[in-house]
């Protein structure tokens, strides 16, 4: 288990938390994004799934920089187009593909990239419930509100592809990092 001292960053799930309604910057967010973005890049070249992406494993410096951890349920595949089947992951950030009990693969880190954009624009989970099963079948049907409206069209784009209820429609993290929108 690792411990994370607050005096260096934190993760995001509390940066989010501290924000108080807050929103961040777009400009902020699309950084982080791409942070994290480079480190699932540099999972997925690997064959790497990390299967619990989520704000909690998202960890942030004393400069704001973005580390990916938390690798404790990842799953090296042996090709590329191999499949996972385990139900593993947080229920706010899993991938529909895998409450319906279907294979998967990097297009459920993807979906969980998704969520954690979501968060950082709404400050909240794209979808909640007050059960497990709800939160299923939200999710299923890909049921959210949209992102706050001072956020711009491109943004609210990004959020929805990588939030396609069809993994075959998600962007592959190649594609989201050519993306002009997205600037490192």
């Amino acid at each position: 288990m690792v411990f994370y001292n607050k005096k260096l960053g934190g993760d995001v799930l509390n940066k989010i938390r501290s924000a108080r309604g807050h929103y961040f910057s777009e400009t902020q967010i699309l950084d982080w994004f791409t942070q994290i973005s480079l480190a699932i890049k540099h999972c997925h070249d690997r064959k790497i799934l990390h299967r619990d992406l989520k704000s909690q494993n998202i960890f942030l410096t004393s400069k704001n920089t973005a580390k990916l951890g938390d690798f404790g349920i990842a799953k090296v595949l042996r090709h590329t187009l191999d499949k996972a089947r385990t139900i593993v992951g947080t229920p706010y950030y899993i991938s529909p593909e895998i409450i319906q009990n279907k294979p998967y693969s990097f297009a459920s880190d993807i979906w969980s990239l998704g969520v954690i954009l979501y968060e950082l624009c709404a400050l909240k989970p794209p979808f909640d419930a007050n059960s497990i099963s709800g939160l299923g079948i939200k999710i299923v049907k890909g049921m959210y509100n949209p992102i706050p409206g001072v956020f711009s069209k491109e943004l609210k784009a990004m959020v929805a592809q990588l939030l396609s209820v069809d993994a075959s429609k998600r962007p592959n993290i190649n594609i989201i990092l050519s993306n002009p929108f997205i600037i490192y």
